[in-house]
């Protein structure tokens, strides 16, 4: 993927000039909460990817806590260089996995400062409970959580036997929430990272 076209910031001969916002891509990593046999996770997070990677704003990586590396650290490393991030969960009992939380909690400062954003599955609540958990968590580690969530509810019923939305309008309405996702957090990954490179997060 080329990188997004843009500009510096110029200003005029009245005022000072201000940073330049990079036109760099974000580094995106998509993490797939889920380690539970028979998961579902991977057919909705292949999904996500493929919206993600047709963008030109951004480098889409995926952490699945199955495949993921035991040591601690490696984990706490592609966190801390990412500029943005994805989880994918599912909601187990009115809550998110403790897997998942095992994998956020063996990382501290690597999330700082950084957006993230959530696509969640489930039976009738979508998973939106687990998103409501995971946001107090990432708030506590002072990370940013846009507004816009992709959510599927009786996720298994809803996609395809190619991993795609089954319907047209439930296509037309996940695939809008997704991209009005991915704005969000290519506003914020550029303004902290722009910030973070200005002023370390203190």
């Amino acid at each position: 993927m080329s990188p997004a076209s843009g500009s510096p910031v110029v200003s005029s001969s009245h005022e000072s000039p201000g940073p330049a916002v990079s036109s760099e891509p974000f580094q995106l990593e998509i993490i797939l909460g889920s380690v539970r046999e028979g998961r579902f996770g991977p057919t909705v997070a292949s999904w996500f990817v493929g919206r993600a990677q047709r963008r030109d704003d951004l480098r889409a990586g995926i952490i699945d806590l199955v495949a993921a590396p035991d040591a601690p650290s490696s984990f706490a490393s592609r966190i801390d260089s990412a500029d943005a991030f994805v989880v994918v969960t599912p909601e187990y009992n009115h809550g998110y996995p403790g897997p998942l939380k095992a994998a956020i909690d063996s990382a501290s400062s690597e999330w700082q400062a950084k957006p993230v954003g959530f696509v969640s599955y489930s039976g009738l609540s979508g998973g939106l409970r687990a998103v409501e958990q995971l946001r107090s968590v990432f708030a506590e580690l002072h990370t940013v959580t846009v507004r816009e969530t992709v959510s599927f509810h009786g996720a298994r019923a809803r996609f395809d036997e190619h991993g795609q939305p089954r319907d047209r309008d439930a296509v037309n309405a996940v695939n809008a929430a997704a991209e009005a996702m991915l704005d969000q957090l290519a506003w914020w990954a550029r303004a902290l990272r722009q910030a973070r490179t200005a002023s370390p997060y203190a």
